[in-house]
């Protein structure tokens, strides 16, 4: 187990006030002037945990009764023994590390199932409850307000899988565009969002002594919203990454994830690339053998592609990696004049040739900068030897200021990728992940900073929940008793107050152009600090140091190196080595950036603290701007064991975070506060609806005394037929300017609100549904109208049009009938005109058959056929009349229906020219009279004898006669 527990350990935990106060699940009496009190206290506890079967149900700890650290625990250790790992405290959310993955806890469907949700608040405790409430906040009931997500806890407790987790939640929650041409824009965004995680923990995070996947950096990500609330875009802002464990690793801990991803992960041909044979060892991997999840070199590159980082770009990153770990086994050796700089043996003469070629300079001159210094005599340059720590230190700045230049480059490239324009976006949900607090055995400038934010992000959550509302309260005229809480402020007057604390000793000393002393620091910080009561020494330790009382615990620092690392100085030497270097990246990186160069006076611009505190002042500043959701991750264990439930060490974190301060002041107190007149436009229509009241017409928006008459009434209106008499201070109280609500009453105005809305839009479904009946029968039966009165006048149009037609054709039937009458008999003979032709007598035989042997004649059988004069002059073909018996019958009919014959047989004669008969009124037997304007012996049938009866227009043209 590490020294902070430890040390944590022999922290005592404060009674609250009354009485109790519990460790690992045990109850001591604490001396109280109230005897009596104290006693029905643990009485009401002990009573409490004699039903341990119940104790995991409890899935808000608002609702345990009595609430001491005892009663908590015992909640906390049933749930986490059933895998229940969140539990809501209040306004803070209580996540149990498990250590262990847990299938369909963070699937998409579990994600879908908590957005859908009407009452999210229902379901069980889960981070997703806490994201969709900020989600569904942005658009908020009254006006749209920014969100963050603040995720505190101990290193190794869970914060960065939860960081992650949200970032997946929105990924999926608020991309879902229903748009398709947009569907591929949406994709990329939220891929690129979420491949930004995977490369930053690569480059960012470490694996210690307390967690495998520790953030060595702090991170501030921003997710952009549009007006539909859908994701657009990011940003990232990241605070002080720990450049330090490039060069120096703590005992049993590694350097960055990247650099054994690329041990494990490439290929020959990379390898060959890098220079980094199979069989080298690098000072700087301590622990390579150890193999953890996060060792995903494919994945890393992965998200490199989906960035945007080309194969050429990530050739140049690796080659900078690569470059800065041949650095590390550089070894230098003091030569034996000391008026020539240090000696390199044979292998570091490898080490550095390989190194000079991966970072594109010169060997020679890297091992000049390494090895010797430049000194500033005036307008001349001085060259001095280094001593051997000297080069050590310049050999470890190098890689330093590399691989810290290589980074802030690295989130500048993602947020390019990203960061949507801000005519795109208008909110956003902001996730802090920053490191947790730590003590380790040896502590120093990178603990004491990594504890000062955590000191700063407690103190954003007294001061926003825990002291500010209380304050409210009294001053909105509530009957309020304080609940006492542990305030840190102390502290961090202790760290940044003015106009002396700890970070302006070290910064004044660091400023000074002299060689650090770390026992005079101590002297002036116990000169100076000595009446603080956060801040103590040890008086029998050799070793300079000073002890501060954190929150979370005391941890002691060694001042030694301490103001080195906070000048963190640059040789301009190097900087300039690198500003000319043949690779691409390098030269951008530090072309980019001006050289710092110290004054005269040899002061440095700007220090670590000075830089680390500026930017977190921002942090907390914009924090303040935006509504925080607190998500407080507990370690269960110190040694990541799953499953395992330490009580010492939970409730040690209990304690220090506020945790059963909180759960007081939310089970008491009145989460949800709005003005009056924001109250009224959102909740008035539950008044003017109800038959008990009835707000004014106007009321006066600027008479806070008006505006609480009004909302007294909207409350008298609705809590009678809803609460009982005795509930109502419970549940909401008027102040002086807002309407203190619980959640439980906010919940029951928002479902009277609805009910109201869901009847007048019922009521306006109603009319418009009849409206648009009445529409669409009074739209049909005009229809029908219309359609009567067109039918019928086209009804009349055709009647019209057949009677003229009819009238037409009889007239003209009449005119050409009596035409035909007056040619027939004016073309008519006398008998007498018709000269028999002599014809050759027929067989009697034949001519009763109606047959004929060809072969008898010499000549071909005359057909004599009566012609049809001038009504076959504009005929097609030339038909002809016939009246013949027998033989001739057959013939003159196959003549008069145009049938095909054969030459030579018989031939077919009219009697027009030579008998001089040409009428058509003349009617020999068996012939047929035809009435047409086109030839009706296209109609006609070729035995017309058998025909029976002929109807339609065949009988108007054709008239058989017999």
């Amino acid at each position: 187990m590490s020294s902070s527990t430890d040390q944590r350990r022999n922290v005592a935990v404060r009674p609250r006030k009354g009485g109790a106060a519990a460790v690992n699940g045990f109850i001591q009496n604490v001396s109280s002037p109230h005897p009596s009190l104290n006693d029905s206290l643990v009485g009401d506890v002990q009573a409490f945990l004699i039903d341990e079967d119940q104790l995991h149900t409890f899935d808000d700890l608002t609702k345990v009764n009595p609430v001491t650290p005892a009663t908590v625990l015992k909640c906390l250790q049933a749930r986490y023994s059933l895998n229940v790992f969140y539990t809501h405290a209040g306004c803070t959310l209580v996540a149990l590390n498990p250590f262990q993955p847990i299938p369909d806890l963070y699937s998409v469907d579990v994600m879908r199932e908590y957005h859908y949700a009407t009452q999210p608040q229902e379901f069980k405790p889960h981070i997703f409850i806490v994201a969709e409430e900020a989600y569904r906040n942005v658009r908020g009931q009254l006006e749209p307000v920014n969100q963050s997500l603040v995720v505190s806890g101990e290193s190794g407790a869970g914060k960065t899988w939860t960081s992650r987790c949200l970032m997946k939640y929105y990924a999926i929650v608020a991309a879902s565009s229903p748009a398709v041409s947009s569907q591929d824009t949406v994709e990329r965004i939220e891929r690129r969002v979420l491949d930004s995680n995977p490369l930053m923990e690569a480059f960012g995070n470490a694996c210690t002594l307390r967690n495998n996947n520790s953030s060595r950096f702090g991170k501030y990500i921003q997710l952009q919203l549009d007006r539909d609330q859908l994701l657009v875009g990011a940003s990232v802002q990241t605070y002080l990454l720990e450049k330090t464990r490039v060069a120096c690793q703590p005992a049993s801990e590694r350097n960055f994830h990247i650099f054994y991803q690329m041990m494990n992960g490439a290929t020959d041909q990379q390898r060959k690339d890098w220079k980094m044979p199979q069989s080298q060892c690098f000072v700087w991997l301590p622990n390579s053998d150890k193999q953890i999840e996060e060792d995903s070199f494919h994945e890393t590159v992965e998200a490199m592609v989906h960035l945007g980082i080309n194969i050429e770009r990530q050739r140049q990153i690796f080659r900078v990696l690569a470059g800065i770990l041949q650095l590390g086994n550089l070894s230098f050796f003091p030569s034996t004049n000391e008026s020539q700089p240090c000696d390199l043996d044979e292998r570091s003469e490898d080490f550095l040739q390989r190194a000079s070629e991966l970072l594109g300079v010169p060997a020679e001159k890297l091992g000049n900068c390494l090895r010797v210094r430049t000194l500033k005599a005036g307008k001349q340059s001085v060259l001095k030897p280094c001593s051997q720590a000297e080069c050590g230190v310049r050999r470890d700045c190098l890689a330093k200021v590399i691989y810290g230049r290589l980074f802030e480059w690295l989130v500048m490239f993602i947020n390019s990728c990203i960061c949507a324009d801000t005519s795109k976006w208008c909110n956003f949900i902001g996730v802090l992940d920053v490191y947790g607090f730590e003590c380790f055995q040896i502590n120093n400038l990178e603990q004491l900073c990594i504890n000062y934010a955590n000191e700063k992000l407690q103190q954003h959550f007294v001061a926003h929940y825990l002291r500010a509302q209380q304050e409210e309260y009294v001053s909105e005229g509530l009957e309020w008793s304080f609940v006492k809480y542990q305030d840190n402020q102390s502290c961090l007057d202790l760290l940044e107050g003015s106009p002396i604390s700890v970070f302006s000793l070290l910064n004044e000393e660091s400023r000074l152009n002299r060689a650090s002393d770390s026992k005079m620091l101590r002297v002036r910080l116990e000169k100076e600090l000595g009446g603080n009561g956060n801040i103590s020494w040890d008086k029998f330790s050799k070793v300079p140091h000073f002890t501060v009382t954190h929150y979370a615990g005391k941890v002691c620092y060694q001042i030694e190196g301490m103001v080195e690392k906070n000048k963190d100085p640059v040789p301009p030497e190097l900087t300039g080595l690198l500003q000319k270097s043949d690779n691409l990246l390098l030269h951008e990186i530090f072309s980019g950036k001006e050289t710092e160069m110290p004054n005269n006076k040899g002061l440095s611009k700007v220090t670590v603290v000075s830089k680390f505190k500026n930017s977190l002042e921002s942090l907390m500043k914009l924090l303040l701007t935006t509504a925080p959701h607190y998500t407080r991750c507990i370690k269960p264990n110190s040694d990541c064991r799953p499953l395992t439930f330490k009580s010492k060490e939970v409730v040690l974190q209990l304690e220090a975070c506020g945790i059963v301060e909180t759960i007081h002041i939310s089970a008491a107190g009145f989460p949800i506060r709005i003005p009056f007149k924001r109250f009224l436009q959102r909740y008035g229509l539950i008044a003017k609806c109800s038959t008990s009241g009835h707000l004014d017409a106007d009321p006066d928006p600027d008479s806070a005394g008006v505006l609480r008459l009004e909302v007294e009434k909207l409350l008298g209106a609705m809590l009678p037929h809803h609460v009982s008499h005795d509930d109502h201070r419970s549940l909401v109280h008027c102040g002086r300017t807002k309407v203190f609500l619980t959640q439980p009453m906010l919940d029951l105005l928002e479902d009277h609100r609805k009910k109201i809305l869901s009847r007048c839009a019922f009521t306006i479904q109603c009319s418009w549904r009849r409206y648009q009946q009445r529409r669409r029968l009074a739209r049909r039966r005009a229809a029908a109208l219309i359609q009567a009165a067109v039918r019928s006048w086209l009804v009349r149009k055709q009647i019209q049009r057949w009677n003229r037609a009819a009238a037409v054709i009889q007239d003209t039937w009449k005119k050409w009938r009596a035409l035909l009458k007056a040619l027939a008999e004016a073309e008519l003979d006398d008998a007498k005109d018709l000269a028999e032709e002599d014809l050759p007598a027929l067989n009697p035989v034949i001519r009763q058959r109606g047959s004929v042997q060809l072969s008898s004649f010499q000549e071909p059988v005359p057909v004599c056929g009566w012609p049809m004069g001038l009504a076959l002059a504009s005929a097609p073909s030339i038909t002809v009349s016939l009246t013949a018996t027998g033989f001739q019958k057959m013939i003159s009919m196959m003549t008069s229906l145009n049938l095909p014959s054969r030459r030579g047989e018989y031939k077919v004669k009219t009697n027009q020219y030579k008998q001089g008969i040409a009428s058509i009124r003349a009617q020999p037997r068996g012939s047929i009279k035809l009435h047409y304007q086109r030839s009706p012996l296209l109609y006609a049938d070729m035995q017309p004898d058998l025909k029976s009866d002929v109807t339609g227009f065949n009988e108007i043209l054709l008239e058989k006669t017999l």
